[in-house]
């Protein structure tokens, strides 16, 4: 006998549930959810507004590199076929885009899924990592992850404290975590810098680099990280397809490692992490370097002209070399996160730096010039109203 079909007026009844008895692991109920930035139809349902700008989460404000877009159009109608769990025509032909043998390529759902990894296959409960303050926080939550510990070791000047953080590393360090350009900070170290690091760290603590904002950097003292895995086998190198090839939305991240460290890591990936439109379109976009140009002087005007609204404002704000600006916004009566809530209500979506222990910061994205322009527009609104209520 058919079963017949539900009425979607029919009320749902729901049966009192009984509680499960498992019980989650002691150490992961310190665990908080990584809190992903505001999705833009999100603001649109809870503010009930039409048009939003989101300049929260460092994506590419052009969007999808054309020729990406292509293939993703191209290769749609194979979605119903499960990827190639190798990503083999990706890693050839990023292997040839960086000169790096295959071997030593690590493919991710997005980088964050690969620091996940590396904590599962080299760290133990009893051990720890070295991050910086205020550092990309899922480092910190993969220790977590497993039970283990971190030191967090101040920033000097708003950079990385490198001397501290060799400092802090002791016989139960496995792993340093040093993200250059630094988030949600935006600044960096020097290639000396990182060579008397590298130097100094034993070569049993595996040092990941994490380059995510590499392509964005033009400060001739900048380095590349893969000029330096044949010299140190401790190291590996995170980048991904997210930010400046703008495929956030397909989550391709990749490490550069000594082929030993990823057949260590490839027994813990899930198969088919990485969707078959993700390694389409990524192949499609290494090639487009037009793109590319085109992203990198958007963002140096967007983030010269906001510095300049910013000195305007008389708002403090670190100099950044990614295609973010961290800034002040906090006054009296006025956390970083109500301003963040007053900008949603109009239509701005910024990023709250109360996690990552700057409860007085936002962190903007830099947009295109409208977005720029609308977003000072709407802080110095925000903050001219703060200053009236105080009167």
């Amino acid at each position: 006998m058919a079963r017949p079909k539900a009425n979607a007026r029919t009320a749902i009844v729901r049966a009192p549930q009984k509680k499960p008895q498992l019980r989650c692991r002691p150490h992961l109920l310190a665990l908080t959810p990584y809190p992903p930035g505001r999705p833009i139809e999100d603001v649109q349902r809870e503010f009930g507004l039409k048009s939003v700008i989101k300049l929260a989460s460092n994506e590419n404000p052009l969007g999808v590199s054309p020729k990406a877009l292509a293939a993703i159009r191209k290769h749609a109608r194979d979605a119903y076929l499960y990827p190639d769990g190798n990503a083999y025509y990706l890693r050839e032909a990023l292997s040839r885009h960086l000169n790096v043998a295959p071997e030593r390529l690590l493919f991710g759902n997005g980088s964050d899924e690969i620091v996940v990894w590396l904590v599962l296959t080299f760290l133990a409960p009893e051990e720890s990592i070295v991050v910086s303050e205020h550092s990309f926080i899922r480092y910190q939550m993969g220790a977590q992850l497993v039970g283990a510990r971190w030191t967090a070791v101040p920033l000097k000047n708003w950079r990385h404290d490198l001397p501290a953080m060799a400092a802090a590393i002791d016989a139960r360090t496995r792993m340093v975590f040093l993200a250059n350009p630094e988030n949600p900070v935006g600044t960096m170290v020097a290639r000396r810098e990182f060579e008397r690091f590298m130097k100094i760290v034993p070569p049993e603590v595996m040092v990941g680099l994490d380059q995510a904002y590499y392509e964005y950097v033009s400060d001739p003292d900048y380095f590349d990280g893969i000029d330096y895995l044949e010299r140190y086998p401790n190291l590996v190198v995170l980048r991904t397809f997210s930010k400046i090839y703008g495929l956030a939305g397909l989550r391709v991240g990749y490490a550069i490692a000594h082929p030993d460290l990823v057949t260590d890591v490839e027994r813990v990936r899930p198969p088919f992490n990485v969707n078959r439109l993700g390694q389409e379109a990524a192949m499609a976009a290494l090639e487009d370097t037009e793109f590319v140009r085109q992203s990198i002087d958007l963002n140096k005007a967007g983030r010269d002209y906001l510095y300049g609204e910013f000195e305007r404002l008389a708002l403090e704000h670190v100099p950044s070399h990614t295609n973010f600006v961290l800034v002040r916004v906090a006054r009296e009566g006025l956390t970083g996160a109500q301003v963040t809530h007053e900008l949603m209500r109009r239509g701005v979506i910024v990023r709250p730096m109360g996690g990552y222990g700057l409860p007085d910061w936002i962190r903007v994205t830099v947009g295109r010039v409208r977005e720029n322009v609308t977003f000072v527009n709407m802080l110095e609104e925000v903050l001219g109203g703060s200053k009236e209520n105080q009167k």
